[in-house]
């Protein structure tokens, strides 16, 4: 008892040195160039109470069910040797984290709001909501295919800075084609996908497959699955955008 207590003393006082710089910044803002403090400053320090309780369990929750429970799958897919399994559970890990996570979902709204004020699509409440459907699953399947994808590279010892070269690269190419209404959306896409429960878990894999494979180094070949999560989605929904203009402009 008096170990984990020692242990969350220690993730609280990390976490508080981790928002220092956030509460710093804000603080020489409101207090110096605004001059002025916040009217519910009792509020607003009960919240950072919370937040960092909050904070300290998560991280504490990662270091003892996300990450030994990725490792561990991980380890065990590896020993079994069944390459269409440990590819499905990849697939299957990043499309499920991936199509619930909240700023996917807020993300996915907001852009079917801006492409009914657009005219990009009708205007009607069923349009919109197909819309914001199909841009989620695009997402999901792209953070799939790129969990695949990046599974594959750690089995075959591929160099990683190939694949996000070359990936970028296909990005830039995409974008010149793209309808100019799906670029931002697409570029945000990237970024939503690295969301609280699938970093943990991806990054887990990704280090507990690399440790039990002879030959790979976990700091060299664990990491780097988050980087092709957020990379594919970019290409995903630029080619979504370009299909759903095209077969609209055909229609």
């Amino acid at each position: 008892m008096g170990s984990q207590l020692k242990g969350l003393s220690r993730l609280f006082l990390g976490s508080a040195r981790d928002l220092a710089p956030i509460v710093l910044v804000i603080g020489f803002f409101e207090l110096v160039v605004l001059q002025q403090a916040p009217d519910n400053l009792d509020e607003i320090l009960a919240g950072m109470i919370l937040v960092l309780i909050g904070l300290t369990l998560f991280v504490q929750g990662l270091e003892m069910g996300l990450f030994p429970l990725g490792e561990d799958m991980a380890h065990t897919f590896a020993r079994k040797a069944n390459l269409f399994a440990l590819l499905g559970f990849a697939f299957c890990l990043g499309f499920g984290t991936t199509v619930a996570e909240p700023a996917l979902i807020a993300v996915a709204g907001e852009a079917a709001e801006a492409a009914a004020l657009g005219g990009v699509i009708g205007s009607s409440e069923e349009e919109a909501t197909n819309y914001a459907f199909g841009l989620r699953m695009t997402v999901a399947l792209s953070v799939g295919a790129a969990l695949v994808l990046g599974v594959f590279r750690i089995l075959k010892g591929w160099p990683l800075p190939y694949l996000i070269a070359g990936g970028y690269m296909l990005v830039t190419a995409m974008t010149m084609v793209a309808p100019d209404e799906i670029i931002g959306v697409a570029y945000d896409s990237g970024g939503v996908t690295t969301s609280t429960i699938t970093v943990p878990l991806v990054t887990a894999l990704g280090v507990g497959l690399s440790s039990v494979i002879r030959g790979r180094n976990p700091m060299i070949d664990g990491f780097g699955l988050i980087a092709l999560a957020s990379l594919t989605p970019m290409i995903f929904v630029m080619a979504y955008g370009t299909i759903l203009t095209a077969t609209g402009a055909a229609g």
